[in-house]
């Protein structure tokens, strides 16, 4: 049970999406070559020094823990003298080949008790432990990708998560600055703050390789990428309370999702939603960090607030069907910012022809 709820599997939101997997798989593809241009160039790996990869050994966090190898990033990190060599071969044959080493792919997951009834797996967050050589190479193939992406400012500047030299505070910041800037100016503004549903775990493979395509990520680059996502798989282990005995579930396949606990799976996760901020601009501000989404909307008059903020909703919720991300309108909220001498207006979003109230 556990295994199959972490892999986002035998679920009513996943059959659901099933059914229009198709339909919206080639709707997604016609959406996003209209939003974005194909990028003129193409992104191509460079191979790696020893000096690189002894680098990259050091700099992971030293644990204990292990994949299903049994080899700890602290006996790793011991034996870098000796291991350099012959990692930095493996990483730039996988390099070349453009393939992601299929026993590399498989990792043990821990469930961690979040809240609520013990007895009940839904109050369960998953713990990923993947191999040490993955986490090399995974951090390795990182260092070149962020490089490019960089490089020719393809990440959205509205997204603040995962990303060096901006944190939450950044993004608050922003946030703040816009409300009060509006409320200076005596103009009423509104945010609506996006809860998403599994994010990171029903990343549709399929779309985001299209999307890596059209950032210049193509060839035996993107190759590489595909051969990272697929075939990955998982089986959960439970240590029972006081004992040392271990219960292990039958290796699952996951068709779905970007590898949790991994070092490229956010990375390419931002990837994913990077053209989301095109939908919504220049109407709405958004904000990112990570799958957390807030968008703010301003106008002088609130019937034209109400207008824009429905208009945005509408093109949002558009673009989370298109990319088979649910957005879980029960812990979505709606806040209304305004001066002590307007009078508050309640605020009405309308999905799906579904009236929605989500004054907080």
């Amino acid at each position: 049970m556990f295994n199959n709820y972490f892999a986002f599997k035998e679920n009513e939101d996943t059959k659901l999406k099933s059914k229009r997997n198709l339909r919206n798989e080639i709707k997604t593809k016609c959406h996003h070559n209209q939003s974005e241009k194909l990028h003129s160039s193409s992104f191509v790996f460079k191979m790696f020094s020893t000096k690189e990869i002894y680098s990259i050994i050091k700099s992971i966090k030293s644990k204990n823990t292990y994949g299903y190898d049994e080899i700890s990033t602290k006996i790793l990190k011991i034996n870098s003298n000796y291991i350099t060599s012959p990692l930095t071969h493996t990483c730039n044959k996988i390099i070349v080949s453009g393939s992601f080493p299929d026993g590399l792919k498989f990792s043990i997951v821990k469930p961690v008790h979040k809240k609520g009834d013990r007895t009940n797996y839904y109050n369960y967050r998953p713990i990923s432990l993947l191999t040490s050589f993955s986490k090399v190479f995974e951090k390795a193939i990182y260092t070149r990708l962020i490089e490019y992406l960089l490089n020719y400012k393809i990440l959205s500047e509205s997204q603040y998560g995962f990303r060096k030299g901006l944190s939450t505070e950044n993004a608050i910041f922003t946030l703040v600055n816009e409300i009060l800037n509006n409320q200076n100016n005596k103009i009423n503004s509104a945010s609506v703050f996006c809860d998403l549903q599994k994010a990171f775990d029903t990343v549709n493979h399929d779309v985001l390789l299209n999307k890596l395509q059209i950032y210049g990520i193509r060839g035996k680059a993107k190759k590489l990428l595909e051969t990272y996502l697929r075939n990955r798989y998982q089986r959960v282990q439970i240590t029972t309370q006081g004992s040392r005995n271990k219960t292990l579930s039958k290796w699952i396949k996951l068709t779905q999702g970007v590898p949790q606990g991994s070092i490229l799976g956010p990375l390419l996760f931002l990837i994913y939603i990077n053209d989301f901020p095109k939908i919504v601009e220049p109407f709405a501000l958004p904000i990112m960090f990570a799958d957390d989404t807030s968008i703010t909307m301003k106008s002088h008059n609130n019937t034209q607030l109400q207008w824009e903020l429905n208009t945005v909703m509408t093109q949002i919720n558009e673009w989370f069907q298109d990319n088979l991300i649910t957005m879980n309108l029960n812990k979505t909220y709606l806040m209304q910012f305004t001066n002590k001498s307007s009078n508050n207006h309640d605020l009405q979003i309308e999905i799906e022809k579904n009236q929605y109230c989500l004054n907080k």
